[in-house]
């Protein structure tokens, strides 16, 4: 790998790179900031978790003019986490530069985004509606903006959004840099590279260095009804340090999350419909290890840079072998290894099989633990946290109380009442998971993206939730783009619902 002091950045940017434990460039960091660096278009192929934020982020930090008040990089990202995530980073990478940056994002009230705008940010990053409603209102103003970056922008394509990213680029002049990536080049994708880019270079990660490499695919084969409890059951034979658990639908979401809270899991969900203030906390507690599991649905599939989950379990298969490999791609990052487990029915076996020819790796068949398995493995835990203490030999007066109760009961019967205490014995209460129905059975993996599953599962997630999740993406019911209403825009409206 190259060293970043290899790549002609400045010291500024060196030092905040280091501050942030950033030393050798990955693949598409090597590649990317090399010919961005030289004023090049770029199309990066690349997956989540391969460090493509940094690999735009450097160089149009780099770029940037801290005495030019006016906006000079425009960053398009499909979700609101994502946008969050990548100014994040930015303000990391230009801390020294002291780069002014601003995301601006729909369920935000946008009075206060227009007052952000106002202190002269240097680098917008946005959600496609959101911007687009600033746009119309006048309070963003693109003339300047010298780099454009596309980032997801398959996901923006699968979310409708293909439409509005088309509209802001007439907004942009054209004489610009344009950095476009995407984890996968579906045709709409090339039109837009096409369209809109310059003799772009391509920097594209191979299969082999995807994230999925290093994880453990399996899968269990079961009835919707008997999911919930061979999930807790894995749970407890695991023992995963970090879990996120996804679920297809909002609804499903909630009733996970909270029926892994009656069990006596340290479990929280997270969505689309949930206030963005709720969202970040659920995740904030995620990252620092006071909630052992986090459910989610597949929006926060992209995006989201967590380190240290070790299992993903897909409660519901994906509806599309991409979203598959976003999921599991949660773990497994860094060199280290992961374990992904995926609840299939059936009837979804069709879709097994495509997940697997897209990954190029077939899954492992998992029997489900039975009751005493599970029991088994959390006795295997209590015995391993008590010989931990022992070890530690700080045990102090408590010597003295354990004497007394030696002369009172036996010596295995005390071990034995210790490691009962503190086992976490199979819980039976019952809970409220309703049934979904399975995806629709599948006969080809070209060209169809299960749009008839995904209406179905859709549909029922966002019913009367109109109003907080179709604005997630920054959109409005009734937007002032010369007539055009939200209803109009049938590609991509259902999977927008979930954002």
């Amino acid at each position: 790998m190259t060293n970043f002091s290899e790549l002609n950045i400045s010291e500024s940017t060196l030092r905040s790179l280091k501050r942030m434990g950033f030393e050798e460039a990955t693949p598409i960091q090597e590649g990317t900031v090399k010919f961005a660096m030289e004023g090049r278009d770029i199309i990066g192929q690349a997956q989540t978790g391969t460090g493509k934020t940094a690999a735009f982020g450097i160089p149009l930090i780099e770029k940037i003019d801290p005495k030019n008040t006016n906006i000079q990089a425009l960053i398009i990202a499909p979700t609101r986490e994502l946008a969050i995530q990548v100014s994040e980073e930015l303000y990391k990478i230009g801390y020294d530069k002291r780069v002014k940056i601003l995301s601006v994002y729909g369920g935000q009230d946008i009075g206060r985004q227009i007052r952000a705008l106002k202190n002269k940010p240097q680098i917008i990053v946005g959600t496609p509606g959101r911007i687009i409603d600033h746009i119309n209102r006048r309070t963003l103003k693109l003339e300047n903006v010298q780099t454009l970056v596309l980032d997801e922008a398959d996901e923006m394509l699968n979310m409708g959004f293909i439409d509005d990213i088309n509209a802001i680029l007439e907004y942009v002049p054209t004489e610009r840099q344009t950095l476009l990536f995407s984890a996968t080049m579906p045709p709409a994708i090339r039109k837009i590279a096409t369209n809109f880019m310059k003799e772009p270079e391509e920097v594209k990660i191979k299969s082999k260095e995807m994230t999925v490499e290093n994880i453990d695919q399996y899968f269990v084969k079961s009835q919707e009804r008997e999911k919930f409890d061979i999930l807790t059951r894995l749970i407890n034979v695991h023992q995963p340090e970090l879990a996120i658990v996804f679920g297809r639908t909002k609804r499903r979401v909630d009733e996970l999350a909270q029926a892994l809270s009656i069990r006596g899991y340290l479990a929280e969900g997270i969505h689309g419909d949930l206030s963005q203030a709720k969202r970040m906390s659920v995740l904030r507690q995620f990252k620092e290890n006071k909630i052992d599991i986090l459910v989610a649905t597949d929006v926060a599939a992209r995006g989201l840079d967590i380190s240290g989950v070790t299992h993903v379990y897909n409660f519901d298969i994906p509806q599309d072998p991409e979203s598959y490999v976003h999921r599991i791609g949660r773990t497994g990052r860094a060199g280290k290894s992961g374990l992904a487990v995926t609840f299939v029915t059936p009837r979804e076996m069709g879709y097994l099989r495509i997940v697997e020819e897209t990954t190029k790796k077939r899954m492992t068949p998992l029997r489900p633990p039975s009751e005493s398995e599970a029991l088994v493995g959390q006795q295997q835990v209590a015995m391993e946290t008590l010989v931990e203490i022992v070890q530690a030999n700080d045990l102090g007066d408590y010597r003295i109380l354990a004497n007394e109760l030696l002369e009172q009961h036996n010596a295995v019967d005390l071990v034995a009442a210790a490691l009962k205490s503190m086992t976490k014995e199979p819980d039976d209460t019952p809970v409220t998971i309703t049934e979904e129905r399975p995806l629709p059975m599948r006969k080809t993996s070209s060209g169809s993206r299960g749009r008839s599953g995904d209406s179905r599962g859709r549909r029922d997630s966002s019913r009367g939730s109109r109003g907080g999740s179709r604005r997630d993406g920054g959109r409005r019911e009734g937007r002032r783009d010369g007539g055009r209403r939200e209803g109009d825009r049938r590609r991509g409206s259902r999977t927008r619902r979930e954002d």
